[in-house]
């Protein structure tokens, strides 16, 4: 199970009756492997869109329902337009894959569509042999079509032809979180932007918390945090999103879905599934954001795979900090910033989800390290590099008479043959 992917065990009845309460005759029924399963609560109703209007699975049904509620917020589009601006799904289009299928670039023109902008798009098509479903796509299609905010990735229409399934998003060019944190030929995210990152990511979540009625997002981790061209997050994929507990409900529960690494503890036990679920997968990014490492890691030594298991002892203390900043860093990062942060990431990642602060107070302590300047580099806090490390270093090696010289620079080596 590679740590990018969902994690999703499902009783064998996928189509149970309680999924039937929201999505009515929509989820096509496909059985999958199970780990465990769970007593699963009635799932409930959402109140700004009645599910016992989608309860037909004809594509035609479904599109009327969609356009009736949503109207000239969303563009209903058709296979053979979305076929055309992404060149029929080419793979020199694609974006990235996922459980949900392949996400392709495409542009739209201002002609295609009444309102509609001339613009980059991203195309999600979705597999209909992958684990995640119609029931995701129908979850993202009622979620994005009636939230609105500049920390939530934008969805523009959707495509619903026969067995096919696609949602048309805004494009957004920086890519993900995780690829600019995690792969090596990407440049490194300075301190500030990876503040910003965070603040912005807060700020989605927060939105999502303080709705009238809450929605919990339960799948927040760094490739799901999109960027635009100016590096604001937003959030995206809102397959697994749910709806909070209503009335005097402290929780609702449900089927454990998630990723490993970023799931909260209580949740993975239980299914309890609250707000705090997604603080706890927040403190996790924000581990990540500090040290630059993935919140699960399976090349790593054992004690170093979890994220938040190996980074708890170092959190408490500025110089056991400095052990486990990212070293991409180079020092530059503030050291009372690093530590608030690292405070913070422990508080959101408490075993005791009522220890965890809400989004809220979140906001305002990241808020508040932004104009921070007291570099480690500069204070004398971050282990300075060898003096030789910057000078070229020069002897001859053995048993090598063509090659007299070796030259290195920042642990790189070049060999020079002997001039004749």
């Amino acid at each position: 199970m590679k740590d990018s992917k969902s994690w999703r065990p499902f009783t064998a009845n996928c189509c149970s009756v309680e999924d039937q309460t929201i999505f009515g005759n929509f989820s096509r029924c496909k059985t999958s492997k199970s780990e465990f399963s769970k007593n699963i609560a009635p799932l409930p109703s959402f109140r700004r869109l009645s599910f016992s209007d989608l309860s037909r699975s004809s594509s035609t049904r479904i599109n009327e329902d969609l356009a009736q509620s949503f109207g000239p917020d969303l563009f209903d589009f058709q296979l053979s337009e979305l076929r055309a601006i992404t060149q029929n799904f080419s793979t020199n289009y694609l974006l990235g894959e996922g459980g949900f299928g392949t996400v392709h670039k495409g542009y739209v023109d201002e002609n295609l569509r009444t309102g509609l902008k001339s613009q980059a798009v991203a195309v999600k098509l979705l597999n209909i042999e992958g684990l995640q479903g119609h029931r995701e796509w129908l979850a993202e299609v009622i979620f994005l079509g009636q939230l609105r905010h500049q920390n939530l990735v934008r969805l523009i229409g959707y495509c619903c032809e026969d067995e096919e399934r696609l949602l048309v998003y805004e494009f957004m060019p920086r890519g993900s979180l995780e690829n600019h944190l995690f792969k090596r030929l990407s440049n490194s995210l300075p301190w500030g932007t990876r503040l910003k990152i965070a603040i912005g990511a807060a700020k989605g979540l927060a939105f999502l918390h303080g709705a009238e009625k809450p929605v919990i997002y339960r799948d927040f981790k760094t490739s799901n945090i999109l960027l635009d061209s100016d590096f604001t997050a937003k959030l995206s994929d809102f397959g697994l999103a749910h709806m909070g507990p209503e009335g005097s409900n402290t929780h609702v529960t449900t089927r454990v879905m998630g990723t490993y690494g970023y799931a909260a503890p209580e949740y993975v036990s239980t299914g309890h599934l609250t707000t705090k679920s997604d603080i706890y997968s927040f403190g996790v990014v924000l581990l990540e954001l500090v040290t630059g490492r993935r919140a699960m890691d399976k090349t790593r030594t054992k004690n170093e795979q979890n994220l938040v298991d190996w980074t708890r002892p170092y959190l408490s203390s500025s110089r056991r900090l400095r052990c486990i900043m990212d070293p991409r860093l180079g020092g530059q990062y503030s050291v009372k910033g690093a530590k608030e942060m690292a405070h913070l990431a422990s508080q959101c990642t408490s075993l005791n989800p009522k220890d965890r602060p809400k989004m809220p107070a979140i906001i305002e302590t990241l808020e508040s390290l932004q104009p921070l300047r007291d570099m480690a580099v500069a204070c004398g806090q971050w282990p300075p590099s060898p003096k030789s490390s910057n000078k070229y270093v020069v002897y001859s090696p053995k048993g090598n008479k063509d090659s007299k010289i070796v030259v290195i620079k920042n642990s790189r080596m070049a060999f020079h043959s002997k001039s004749k």
